[in-house]
């Protein structure tokens, strides 16, 4: 069932018959309303002309008046291509009152047959509708469908754009301006454009759709509402183009704090289905009219059409507070309980450094937060580490756009196309730094190395990495490593994982080169010969301390099939090279899909782990795609133990 019900009237603008400018087509409106007027512009496609020895259907801005939001008349041609950076067309605007000021922006046609780099954003200012006062071109790179907000926020103007409409994948994005003179100003565009990822809201949910900006943000009680077009599969022939709704912070909008992870709105109608482009609806303005939110859209690319919903009924199902249950598993008895909304961190298709998987999270609690820093890959398989965090350990609220520590040295750089780069990190908090240990890998053989990072540079998010050092010699499959957060003998303690076993290292320091490379080991656990199906070990998240041990999660690979199991070790407090205790049988396995399908089929593979309130928070990558999280009580680890 879809929140939006179309208006009887619909399509309630179709072209005219007797301009030229408006002839072919009227479509994706944009309504404001000004004291007891309703303003409407509109897209308008002329007939067949010459501009500049080509032959075309010209895009223009059409204007008409109503009084009620939904009957219009009065047409009247308001902006047309005079410029070079528009003279083939001027389409899809939207419009904003602020200072007593209307802001009028859409898209300016540079180039014709149309292209990317001729794709841009302009804008125009009128006092009162019924002449434009300026024009400006407003952005240097290819981008589409701006709007600004219709007050300032903090003193800002503040202004949401679509940005690589052309150049998939597509980015919504935020911009933020301290004068009216920003807003057309080339350096400021230049410096926004250099860092587009810390300003982009991600709202793509694959790397195979597409998204665009639709209305102007509409104010409510509980946040700024995004009306905006998400196209599924926009690559293929079927791709169907939906309207959709987020609720973005009222101060800090580039926070998403609610968002219906449906449709509000699909082709379903004659008008919708059949036209110059088929299969359309979209939306490009909104308004609240009599507790009712009223989206205004395209059809097909032919008329004006419009869809309405109790506001109230919107923001209830937009509320971002998720259900914090975890559910038993149907495969393991007495085991860790998964979170029922798994996973929690996903790819994100407009940053290309994490478009194709996150996973493998290593996590601390530090400062009243649950920290995670979850390996990401790119599609060109280059794997760096990304960050998140939350306050309850399940909804991450807060994650950065830009990668906190990627491939620096040469043992982490490609030799050849592949993976490579920086992976499975594991965190040990010692003195007042944090240790990273993560696989090193350069498309040849992954080994251990290291970095560390000033707790206080970590809280304050300054990525101040100390300089990678690789730990382990070339040559030998060498990971799944990590450090005990205590020495002992003055020796610090290094896990990780040679061939298929589990292995312990004593070092006096931490520096390292080829004269003293890991290459001594004492196994701590190799396969058991009773499970037949066993093929190797290797641990998880670093070991906890507890009252009765050193607790260990390792999973294990079984035969047939690949299948990652989690289980857990108890080690001696004073001496961690003495196994004390072992689970009797497997805690963890592939249930969910997002652990039996994705990149490695199968595998749910933890390094991070969180005790607190007396439970255990198990971070884990879901068959190398997400990030998942399962909780138990440590009483019953305890007690799976023998203890």
């Amino acid at each position: 069932m879809y929140d939006l019900k179309r208006f009887d009237e619909n399509p309630f603008l179709l072209p005219g018959n007797e301009e030229d400018w408006d002839a072919c087509a009227a479509f994706n409106p944009c309504v404001i309303k000004d004291k007891d007027n309703y303003h409407l512009l509109y897209r308008a496609q002329s007939r067949q002309q010459k501009v500049q020895e080509m032959t075309m259907s010209v895009s223009s801005i059409g204007y008409a008046r109503g009084v009620d939001g939904i009957h219009f008349s009065e047409r009247r041609q308001l902006i047309k291509p005079e410029e070079g950076w528009e003279r083939f067309g001027c389409e899809d605007p939207r419009i904003t009152k602020l200072g007593g000021k209307y802001y009028i922006f859409y898209t300016a046609l540079s180039i014709y047959p149309f292209e990317a780099n001729g794709i841009r954003i302009g804008l125009a200012i009128s006092d009162d509708l019924n002449k434009i006062k300026e024009k400006h071109a407003v952005t240097p790179f290819n981008s589409k469908a701006m709007a600004l907000f219709p007050e300032k926020i903090n003193d800002k103007f503040v202004a949401i754009l679509t940005v690589h409409t052309d150049l998939p994948p597509a980015k919504i994005a935020l911009a933020v301006f301290d004068r009216e003179e920003q807003i057309w100003s080339e350096e400021y565009w230049e410096d926004w454009y250099a860092s587009l990822n810390i300003h982009t809201i991600p709202l793509l949910r694959s790397s195979n759709d597409h998204l665009e900006v639709g209305a102007p943000p509409v104010k409510t009680d509980k946040g700024w509402l995004l009306i905006y077009s998400y196209i599924n599969d926009y690559f293929s022939s079927d791709r169907t183009f939906n309207i959709e709704t987020v609720l973005l912070d009222l101060k800090d909008p580039l926070k998403v704090v609610g968002r219906i992870n449906e449709s509000l709105l699909i082709p379903e109608k004659d008008y919708e289905l059949k036209g110059d482009i088929s299969n359309v609806v979209f939306p490009s303005g909104a308004l609240v009219h009599k507790k009712n939110l009223q989206v205004y859209y395209g059809a097909t690319d032919m008329t004006c059409c419009a869809a309405y919903a109790p506001l109230d009924q919107i923001l209830k199902k937009m509320d971002h507070k998720k259900s914090s249950r975890f559910i038993s598993s149907k495969s393991v008895k007495q085991g860790f309980k998964r979170y029922v909304n798994n996973p929690i961190i996903t790819p994100r298709a407009e940053f290309s450094w994490e478009a194709k998987a996150t996973f493998n999270p290593a996590a601390l609690y530090l400062g009243g937060k649950f920290h995670l820093v979850y390996r990401a890959m790119s599609y060109e398989n280059t794997s760096v580490m990304g960050y998140a965090s939350s306050r309850d350990g399940i909804n991450f609220d807060e994650r950065l756009h830009t990668p906190i520590y990627e491939p620096r040295e040469d043992f982490e750089l490609a030799l050849r196309p592949g993976n490579s780069g920086c992976e499975d990190p594991r965190l040990t908090i010692m003195g007042d730094s944090i240790y990273m240990f993560y696989a090193a890998f350069d498309g040849y053989t992954p080994r251990v190395a290291f970095s560390s990072i000033l707790i206080d540079d970590f809280l304050n998010k300054r990525w101040l990495w100390k300089k990678a050092m690789v730990i382990t010699p070339p040559g030998i499959d060498d990971k799944d490593a990590c450090l005990l957060s205590r020495t002992f003998n003055e020796k610090y303690v290094l896990f990780h994982r040679v061939g298929k076993r589990i292995c312990i290292n004593f070092v006096d320091e931490l520096k390292f080169d080829k004269n003293n490379w890991l290459i001594r080991t004492e196994d701590i656990i190799t396969p058991r010969k009773p499970y037949w199906d066993n093929k190797k070990f290797g641990i998880a998240s670093p070991p906890i301390e507890t009252r009765h041990g050193w607790l260990l999660f390792f999973h294990r690979i079984t035969l047939p099939g690949d299948i990652y199991k989690i289980e857990a070790l108890l080690l001696d407090l004073n001496d961690p090279t003495q196994v004390i205790a072992e689970t009797d049988a497997t805690l963890l396995e592939p249930e969910m899909d997002c652990e039996k399908y994705g990149q490695v089929p199968n595998v749910v593979f933890p390094c991070g782990s969180i005790l607190h309130q007396e439970e255990i928070f198990l971070y884990y990558g879901g068959a190398d795609k997400v990030v998942c999280v399962a909780k138990m009580k440590l009483s019953d680890i305890f007690k799976r133990l023998g203890i």
